[in-house]
């Protein structure tokens, strides 16, 4: 949220700052997440140097990504593991169509991802490809992680590229993803992957230089904010609205991303993609864009279980959420309501305060709900879960 008249100096950095920065330089596996607006090429750049028609004009910056690639050769030379989420599919497609605008119906948004993510890809592979890179394309959509068995077996799949030293290209898969299976933007399907994929590090590169306390084109008076320790409701205040024409995603979403990516014990930096060697400075510990601390960490089952699309809805009364809270199970004498269809091993919400593993399904939970332990076999019939769900299965969605 840079304002015109350029990026505003923070002060002094505190002794917890200069300790996470160096931090940063012990980062093995770092995530790159490139922004529609920093990989685009600006369109009052000048045109091509060599003649004949500059067909690249308002799409893809061929120059940019190679200085990238440049960097990331350099880092994986020094033994880091490099992955790399971009954004521009849709964009490209659309420039590529001749729409002013990025598209609103379904149907053409997929389209253009359809045209897009190939004429992105290439460009990837022919950057990476000069500096002895190769890039392999990872399309995903939500369901990917929501379903176990498909996020472990992309798990391993992204392992092995790692092991030979490939550079996976992580993009959402528009062209057919719905409102139902869409992350709804790359900076939290950037945190996604650095969560799942263990990152120690999370870059999200972006046409924002770093987090303000107020709108910085609005209010004169903003004041940069280098380093976030904690999530606190100060820090989510200052977020702003949604991007550009060809963005869906604003400092909000980027806030979001960075609180999954924290559950992972991932630190997470926020700069503009359009600085000098932004991610070589930012692992040398320089200074560069706002560095969001690391919480304590979930495990990784825990995660899932708190990133997952809740199938349904429980409602408990006070008592019950203090007993869960107080590490106990949850008990059906304690539900007062059920919302949604859902079968036994689903995730769902309780109270929008929790997220649980149900060991009964909806149906079950209906006809249980209120009753004591006792009264369950009746009604369950035998060998029926006694349990809602046991602390183990459980997590709180707050911190």
């Amino acid at each position: 949220m840079a304002g015109t008249e350029g990026p505003r100096k923070p002060g002094a950095a505190s002794a917890a700052e200069r300790a996470a920065r160096r931090a940063l330089a012990e980062s093995r596996r770092v995530v790159i997440k490139i922004g529609t607006n920093t990989i685009a090429r600006p369109k009052d750049a000048p045109g091509r140097l060599s003649g004949g028609p500059d067909r690249e004009a308002g799409g893809i910056d061929a120059e940019f990504l190679h200085r990238v690639a440049a960097e990331l050769a350099d880092l994986s030379r020094a033994g880091r593991e490099i992955i790399v989420v971009t954004s521009g599919a849709v964009g490209m497609g659309a420039r590529e169509l001749g729409l002013a605008k990025r598209p609103k119906d379904l149907r053409t948004k997929q389209a253009c991802a359809a045209i897009g993510q190939s004429l992105l890809m290439d460009e990837y592979r022919r950057a990476f490809g000069v500096y002895g890179l190769t890039a392999a394309q990872v399309l995903v959509t939500r369901y990917t992680w929501d379903d176990r068995e498909a996020y472990l077996n992309l798990r391993s799949t992204v392992e092995v590229l790692l092991e030979r030293r490939v550079i996976p290209v992580f993009n959402e898969n528009d062209a057919v993803s719905t409102a139902e299976i869409a992350f709804g933007d790359n900076d939290q399907l950037s945190a996604y992957v650095a969560s799942k994929i263990d990152a120690e590090l999370l870059v999200i590169l972006s046409d924002v230089d770093m987090l303000y306390d107020a709108n910085p084109r609005e209010d004169p008076g903003a004041r940069p904010i280098p380093y976030v320790r904690e999530l606190g409701p100060e820090i989510l205040g200052a977020a702003g609205g949604k991007g550009t024409e060809f963005s869906t995603g604003g400092m909000r979403t980027k806030l979001l991303a960075v609180g999954i990516a924290r559950d992972a014990r991932c630190r997470v930096v926020i700069a503009h993609g359009r600085e000098s060697r932004a991610i070589s400075r930012i692992l040398a510990g320089e200074r560069v864009g706002t560095l969001f601390e690391a919480a304590s960490g979930l495990r990784n089952r825990d995660r899932w279980i708190k990133n997952k699309r809740p199938k349904g809805r429980i409602l408990v009364d006070p008592g019950a959420l203090a007993a869960m809270r107080g590490s106990n199970s949850l008990l059906p004498a304690g539900v007062v309501g059920v919302e949604g269809s859902f079968e036994r091993g689903d995730v769902v919400l309780v109270n929008d305060a929790a997220k649980v593993i149900s060991s009964l399904s909806s149906a079950e939970l209906l006809a249980a709900k209120g009753r004591r332990t006792e009264e369950l076999e009746s009604v369950l019939g035998e060998g029926a879960a006694r349990v809602v769900a046991r602390p183990g299965d459980t997590v709180f969605l707050e911190g």
